[in-house]
Parts: C-alpha cells; sequence; structure tokens
C-alpha cells in the first residue's frame, strides 16, 4: 500500500493506494472521474500516516464501501498541513492529464 498527499485544485488529500505509482493509469482513471486531472503528489511513508492517524486508518482500511485500490484517508487540507511538516516530503510527482 502506497501513502500519498495529492495536492489538487481544490486542495491536499492524503490517498491510500495499492497501485504501484500515482502516476498508474488506471490510477489516474479513477481520479479523472472524481474531478482530479491533475496533481502534484508526494508519496509519504504509509507507517506514518498510520501513527498520526491511528485509529482512523484502520477504520479506513476496513471500510467495505470504498474499494481496495483507492482510499481517501483525509480530504481536510487544514488537518493534513498540521499533521505533515512540507520538510517530510520526498519528491514531487506531477501529472497533468
Amino acid at each position: 500500500m502506497k501513502a500519498g498527499i495529492l495536492f489538487t485544485g481544490s486542495g491536499p488529500i492524503l490517498i491510500l493506494t495499492s497501485y504501484d505509482s500515482f502516476t498508474n493509469p488506471n490510477l489516474v482513471q479513477k481520479l479523472s472521474s472524481k474531478g482530479i486531472k491533475k496533481f502534484i503528489a508526494f508519496e509519504v511513508s504509509e507507517e506514518m500516516a498510520r501513527k498520526k492517524y491511528g485509529s482512523h486508518y484502520d477504520v479506513t482500511l476496513d471500510d467495505i464501501k470504498q474499494e481496495d485500490d483507492l482510499r481517501v484517508l483525509d480530504y481536510d487540507g487544514h488537518h493534513i498541513y498540521s499533521e505533515f511538516s512540507l520538510k517530510e516530503l520526498g519528491e514531487p510527482i506531477f501529472y497533468e492529464g
């Protein structure tokens, strides 16, 4: 499972995905169907996301209403900014369809 912060037109979201890359065509298609056509992604450690989000992380993974290949862990930009330092982020991954 990969965890990543995607900076989108409406703000950052924190996702979990089983895809090997944030630019995987299937993931990009899923994001596009939700209105996300371009983004800047930063991979974050799945363990770091698990520690920062605690039981909410587990609840998100256990939510049977969501598909296994894409889970939104957080869509509150203010909360994401408070949980992660920009210094913790790696190299950006740019996607522009």
